[in-house]
């Protein structure tokens, strides 16, 4: 085992789903949390419909590139709540829980691979698990379409809550796409910028930070234009170009939990009905002044 060469490309096991490590969450809280606090302002509302007898699929809309913002504050308002009395796995890509430093963040916050298998145990281990169910497609939307929720189709999420037979808690997030405003979502843009494609994006957006400094380095920096092009291209291809620059007021807010037997009808074998009523759900949450 230790000589297998395919070994490091494995998704880590996690030892702890939904628990995050003490240390991280007192560094988290003493240094990061006030500062996002300051930015974002953000407000947790409904946390009393949340169950408490019983785990969840807590499905929530996603924006802002890679929802850095909207992420950072869910998991400090959820930690000023509840502390470590109420675990909360995030469903993340495989591929994060394998590259440094998404790797050890990930491992720190008790985040599990979006996989059936890793859901099936989470859930059975009585952790509830927080799920994006539009990832890329959603969080990369243009800024005109930034209250729309969207989860462009995707129903695994509900094959999961199905088989589990556990209800699904929609959370509406509001004002988050404003922190990281994209212009632009495609999928040429991962294949002409390489580098997301290789991580494994099949989709990549261009943000209004990228905009400005790809202008900045091609107007000021002192080197040949083909230098010059090649430094915006890698910029461009990089996650920081998703990092939240404005100071917008974040609103999360929690809905009554859809029951299994409700949401899961015979005469929807394709789960689209029951697509519909979660999506519906968490719109009118994200929409909820």
């Amino acid at each position: 085992m230790a000589n297998d060469p395919t070994r490091r490309w494995r998704t880590p096991r996690v030892e702890a789903p939904g628990r995050v490590d003490p240390a991280f969450a007192r560094w988290f809280s003493r240094w990061v949390w006030p500062c996002l606090r300051w930015a974002f302002r953000p407000r947790l509302v409904g946390a009393e419909h949340l169950p408490t007898d019983r785990p969840y699929l807590l499905v929530a809309n996603h924006s802002a590139g890679v929802g850095l913002a909207e992420i950072l504050c869910l998991m400090g308002l959820w930690l000023e709540r509840f502390g470590g009395s109420r675990p909360l796995a995030g469903f993340a890509h495989p591929l994060g829980l394998k590259i440094f430093p998404a790797s050890a963040v990930l491992a720190r916050v008790g985040a599990v691979p979006s996989t059936y298998a890793d859901a099936a145990a989470a859930l059975s281990a009585g952790v509830s698990l927080l799920v994006f169910p539009g990832g890329d497609h959603e969080t990369l939307r243009p800024l005109w379409q930034a209250r729309r929720v969207d989860f462009g189709g995707r129903r695994g999420f509900l094959r999961v809550a199905q088989a589990a037979g556990v209800p699904i808690v929609p959370l509406g997030i509001r004002g988050s796409h404003f922190t990281a405003p994209m212009l632009l979502r495609a999928r040429w843009l991962s294949w002409v910028l390489v580098l997301p494609r290789l991580i494994g994006m099949k989709r990549w957006g261009l943000s209004v930070l990228g905009v400005l400094v790809s202008l900045v380095i091609w107007r000021f920096v002192p080197l040949e234009p083909s230098v010059r092009a090649l430094l915006i291209w890698l910029w461009l291809g990089s996650p920081f170009v998703f990092w939240p620059i404005v100071p917008w007021s974040l609103k999360c807010t929690v809905g009554a939990p859809l029951e299994p037997d409700a949401l899961f009808r015979d005469d929807d074998p394709d789960l689209a009905a029951a697509a519909l009523t979660v999506q519906s759900a968490v719109q009118a949450l994200a929409d909820a002044r």
